[in-house]
């Protein structure tokens, strides 16, 4: 009787035992692949105007915005070519992306360049707000009130 009482201590021993390393070597949560910002890289439409087209040339064709891992690429409706804004640095935040990007320094009338940023307090940061899976705003950016909408090919 007392053999049992022993078989039956060390198999709770070594049934503890074992629970416990096997709970502590579990992997932690897989890091995010690539940077902060991966989701965002594409082209976008919308933004200045509200998005119409989403799908194939048309919204290709002529995007508002275009993500890439370090250049954000953004439209004015007066220009054809693109203002180019370099990455600093991009941070996660729980509803989207804060961006610091490269400074620009005023011209010699002592103001930014027109179309330099996106129209936010700050021409050299840039928070990105996700709406949903295809949708995002530029809180707080005059030049941009309307969501833009990923383009699909």
């Amino acid at each position: 009787m007392r053999r049992w009482a022993i078989m039956l201590g060390l198999g709770a021993v070594l049934a503890t035992a074992t629970l416990h390393p096997g709970e502590a070597q579990q992997p932690a949560s897989p890091a995010p692949a690539g940077p902060p910002h991966a989701w965002l890289y594409g082209t976008w439409t919308g933004g200045i105007f509200p998005a119409t087209e989403t799908q194939g040339a048309a919204c290709l064709g002529q995007p508002s915005v275009v993500f890439t891992r370090d250049v954000i690429l953004r439209s004015s409706p007066l220009d054809i070519t693109f203002r180019q804004r370099l990455v600093e640095t991009a941070t996660a935040t729980p509803t989207g992306v804060d961006f610091r990007l490269v400074p620009v320094g005023p011209t010699q009338g002592g103001r930014v360049p027109p179309g330099v940023g996106f129209g936010c307090a700050d021409p050299n940061t840039l928070r990105v707000e996700r709406r949903g899976d295809n949708e995002i705003v530029f809180p707080d950016c005059e030049e941009f009130p309307s969501p833009l909408k990923r383009c699909m090919p």
